[in-house]
């Protein structure tokens, strides 16, 4: 039954990012704020840089965690549910936002953290409890798009808002979970983990973290504006349209053991990269005349650009780190991904599209050719560098 509780959580967690995630950049188009949907996707990796520090200083030591996820999410639904309210004003829009995303990227750490403290076999449990958070995204993604066909209206936003203020208030009936860190000193180093970095330090593992950091800045374009593409590319439900990446995405995490086994964390991670050029390859030669089949592969690679590179990296970083900083590295390999390579990525993408595409609907289209091959190249360029100066080994390794 705690079980069933927990996946219960984890879907409604991921149901609430992926119900306007996927909508909210043809939302503004429709409302007249398409040069500002960058922001939109900039505000998540914010969020994400701060949410390190609230959990360590915070959340960890001083308050349960069921009852800090009761109120955050409360907190930000609320928030998220009156940002349509504000769509007149830009500057408001994107604050209500980004408060939203203030209150709920901690959320994302706080609800594992539940998982594992309730949960006897972290291994072979939490896979299955984690799944049930990209079934959530999914359904999301099929439920305002799929069935409300609600791409380009607020009504996304609302859901997201009424979802998290269920989420609060299931939140409380989760079961006690102390705070984990009670008691324990906590410094700025170590949250950022820096002191796991040093540790981990060798030619090997920098060449991963700057080709984490390099790799997700081309990402961003995909999150950003892959949805007003499919829009002008004619796709009906863009949102229901990208919820096959997710599906593709739990595909493969089946499959990723196999892979593992075949060609170790170096190929594995290469063909995840590989797989983010073709993508946006794809997208480009699929642009001008908006081939359907061309850009649904491209949809359907996000399956291994996810898991093969995201996924497997975190199973490197856990590999590669020794028990007492296995935390501290993957928070840092986090705020590295999601924080500063995706602001950096959401800000650059930003500029390019204002900068590339300034026609409409199917008008758009022979423009994104451009938009795409951009991204492709970089990604491309950041594979090779990968390819060439990983070579797999362990700072003890290489050490012995």
């Amino acid at each position: 039954m705690k079980k069933v509780r927990l996946s219960a959580m984890m879907f409604i967690e991921f149901f609430i990012w992926g119900a306007w995630y996927v909508t909210v950049a043809n939302y503004m188009v429709a409302i007249g704020m398409t040069k500002y949907i960058y922001w939109a996707f900039t505000v998540g990796p914010i969020a994400a840089i701060v949410s390190p520090f609230f959990l360590g200083m915070v959340a960890d030591r001083y308050f349960p965690t069921e009852r800090v996820l009761g109120v955050m999410h409360i907190i930000g639904g609320i928030a998220m549910f009156l940002a349509p309210f504000f769509a007149s004003s830009p500057v408001l829009f994107i604050l209500f936002l980004g408060f939203h995303m203030l209150c709920y990227q901690p959320t994302i750490g706080l609800v594992n953290t539940l998982a594992f403290h309730n949960i006897d076999d972290a291994e072979n449990e939490f896979p299955i409890i984690r799944m049930f958070g990209t079934i959530g995204w999914i359904v999301a993604g099929i439920f305002v798009s799929g069935i409300l066909a609600a791409d380009k209206t607020a009504i996304p936003l609302k859901v997201a808002g009424i979802a998290g203020v269920v989420m609060g208030l299931y939140s409380f009936t989760l079961p006690h979970t102390p705070p984990p860190a009670k008691g324990k000193k906590a410094s700025f180093r170590q949250i950022a983990g820096i002191d796991a970095l040093k540790q981990l330090s060798s030619r090997s593992f920098n060449v991963f973290i700057i080709s984490s950091l390099l790799i997700c800045i081309p990402l961003a374009a995909y999150y950003s504006y892959a949805q007003t593409f499919l829009q002008a590319a004619g796709f009906p439900k863009p949102g229901f349209s990208l919820s096959f990446g997710q599906m593709a995405e739990v595909v493969f995490i089946v499959l990723l053991p196999f892979f593992f086994r075949r060609l170790g964390i170096k190929w594995t991670l290469f063909v995840g990269m590989l797989a983010w050029v073709t993508r946006y390859a794809l997208f480009a030669l699929g642009a001008p005349t908006g081939v359907v089949w061309l850009i649904m592969i491209g949809i359907i690679l996000h399956g291994i650009c996810y898991d093969f590179f995201f996924v497997a990296g975190q199973i490197y970083v856990d590999e590669t780190a020794t028990p007492e900083i296995r935390g501290q590295a993957q928070g840092f390999i986090v705020l590295i991904t999601y924080g500063i390579g995706m602001f950096i990525g959401a800000q650059v993408t930003g500029w390019l599209f204002n900068a590339i595409v300034t026609e409409t609907g199917a008008a758009a289209l022979p423009q994104y050719r451009l938009f795409w091959l951009i991204p492709a190249a970089f990604a491309g360029v950041v594979m090779i560098f990968f390819g060439f100066l990983f070579n797999g080994k362990r700072p003890r390794e290489v050490q012995a």
